[in-house]
């Protein structure tokens, strides 16, 4: 999948995601379905603090090659390998104990989703272009991928945000039993 194209596919996935937000106040946004889950609006948080804070920010990390040649240049691992040879994540459910470090808070309103969804768009928008030019030789490493590239680390973005999908999914579904 060419940038462009995962450009567009993101885009029409956090446009969906926002079309989805409409549907539900903010008490539903909050609602826990488990102590082991979380809600719609921490999912949400989760994939717009992720991309802001983890891959964009990466990706802009691999701009500035380090200076240290001591610093070697990492290799995917064999799961980052198989992810992007797929295109996508595989689905299945992936679960992080909770913690204060990674749980994502709940959102203070559906506006402030919106608006973070609206800033990812943003961002990838403006770094999709310059992307043509970036060496795919200066990577950041992903905790179970390994070293991405600039290139990879927007493709990651895109496919987590369509991987949570399925997990919107199933959340919405536990809203809608606990509604009947």
């Amino acid at each position: 999948m060419t940038t462009k194209e995962a450009l567009q596919r993101f885009e029409e996935t956090a446009t969906h995601y926002i079309h989805e937000l409409d549907q539900f106040n903010i008490e539903q946004l909050k609602e826990v379905p488990s102590d082991n889950e979380w809600s719609i609006g921490q999912m949400v948080q989760h994939l717009i603090s992720s991309a802001l804070d983890m891959q964009l920010r990466n990706l802009d990390q691999c701009l500035m090659p380090s200076q240290d040649p001591l610093v070697p240049r990492t290799e995917k691992t064999e799961l980052g390998a198989a992810v992007f040879a797929q295109g996508s994540f595989p689905p299945i459910r992936i679960h992080v104990p909770p913690s204060p470090q990674y749980t994502p808070k709940q959102p203070a309103s559906k506006e402030q989703l919106i608006q973070g969804l609206h800033t990812v768009i943003q961002r990838m928008k403006e770094i999709e272009p310059s992307l043509k030019k970036m060496s795919k030789e200066n990577t950041m490493p992903h905790p179970s991928f390994g070293g991405l590239c600039a290139e990879e680390w927007f493709l990651l973005v895109e496919m987590h945000y369509r991987h949570h999908l399925l997990q919107l999914d199933r959340l919405k579904q536990g809203l809608v039993r606990e509604a009947t």
